[in-house]
């Protein structure tokens, strides 16, 4: 079997395990007050190359529940694509963590928000309307859940309109690192430099173990921001165990490798399935992910080949690249798509 069902099926990487070994030696005080936490702090700032306040949490989903209810009022609306994360698939974590706050889809294409399409949206929203609950926040995906990347221009155009109308700007970065590797910019020009306020900082699925982190660069954020995490149950008592996987896995550019290597997997594969007919992508490949429209008859062939993948649809596929996926695996992807369709129509359906 090869596995394409997410990059969260893999392994985590053994540099993360070794620094979890490594920070299991001795006492430490509890509830970050170690000092694996002190200097997470540290290296977090120079990575971002600002002051920072960094929370490291369980998962993506209270990243990103907990990141926007210390942006947005209970009465608030964040504004999202309709194929954002939080929109379709965390069980409305934030209007529960956030008590009662609203997503307001906005459209966009590849998964992204539009800058012109935020603009009218948040125009029917006037100030001083009581009627309504009033926009809060932003929430952009970065990469999309359609395996897109928004450039450094799309963010700050986004951005923009947001700060315009006095509104925080949250950045969804389970596949942060595929984004900034895919652009080979800073972190901080994909994030506070582009207007980005609080930015859920992705691991897991890159490599991670057990955590990923918030990081805050708008620091009147982050006091409400750790009592919510408190209160959620998101404050680990042994934190040093924590702090010490996303050390280690910022640690020389490990996260941007193996980002690196999950979108060159992509990479490989959408080269390789290029003017295949019968075969066509939803969505530019740009980061780890591929949105494949297949005969239902292709996939079914595919899955006998063992092949593992998600459909979203009765004609919809989602593959996913891991850091830890080979040449050979991607090839074998390839040749596969390649076999069932170039068979005839009756035969894949």
């Amino acid at each position: 079997m090869i596995d394409y069902r997410s990059d969260n099926t893999g392994r985590a990487a053994p540099e993360i395990l070794d620094a979890l070994v490594r920070a299991n030696e001795g006492t430490a005080l509890g509830y970050g007050a170690d000092e694996w936490t002190a200097r997470l702090q540290e290296r977090f700032a120079d990575l971002f190359e600002t002051r920072v306040r960094v929370f490291p949490v369980s998962t993506g989903t209270a990243a990103n529940a907990l990141s926007l209810a210390a942006i947005a009022p209970s009465w608030g609306l964040v504004f999202c694509n309709p194929a954002a994360h939080i929109n379709t698939s965390e069980a409305n974590a934030a209007g529960f963590f956030g008590g009662g706050l609203k997503l307001a889809p906005v459209a966009g294409t590849d998964g992204k928000i539009d800058a012109d399409e935020l603009s009218r949206a948040l125009a029917a929203f006037p100030p001083g309307q009581l009627h309504r609950g009033q926009p809060a926040a932003i929430n952009l995906t970065q990469a999309t859940d359609l395996g897109a990347v928004y450039t450094l221009d799309e963010v700050r155009a986004v951005a923009a309109v947001a700060k315009a109308r006095g509104l925080k700007v949250h950045m969804d970065g389970a596949r942060f690192a595929n984004a900034v590797a895919r652009l080979g910019c800073t972190p901080a020009e994909l994030s506070w430099r582009a207007g980005v306020d609080i930015l859920s900082f992705g691991a897991t699925k890159n490599g991670g173990a057990l955590c990923d982190a918030i990081v805050v660069f708008s620091l009147e954020i982050a006091d409400g921001l750790a009592i919510q995490l408190r209160r959620a149950g998101q404050v680990w008592s042994k934190m040093r165990f924590a702090s010490a996987q996303l050390m280690a896995y910022i640690e020389n550019g490990l996260w941007l490798r193996l980002a690196g290597q999950s979108n060159a997997a992509a990479t490989r594969i959408a080269a390789g399935i290029e003017g295949i007919p019968g075969l066509r992508r939803l969505a530019p490949v740009e980061a780890n992910e591929l949105f494949l429209e297949l005969p239902p008859g292709v996939m079914d062939a595919l899955e006998a080949d063992g092949f593992q993948f998600y459909r979203r649809s009765a004609t919809l596929a989602r593959f996913v690249c891991r850091f830890d996926l080979t040449d050979a695996e991607a090839d074998a992807l390839v040749a596969s798509l390649r076999r069932h369709c170039a068979l005839p129509a009756k035969a894949a359906e």
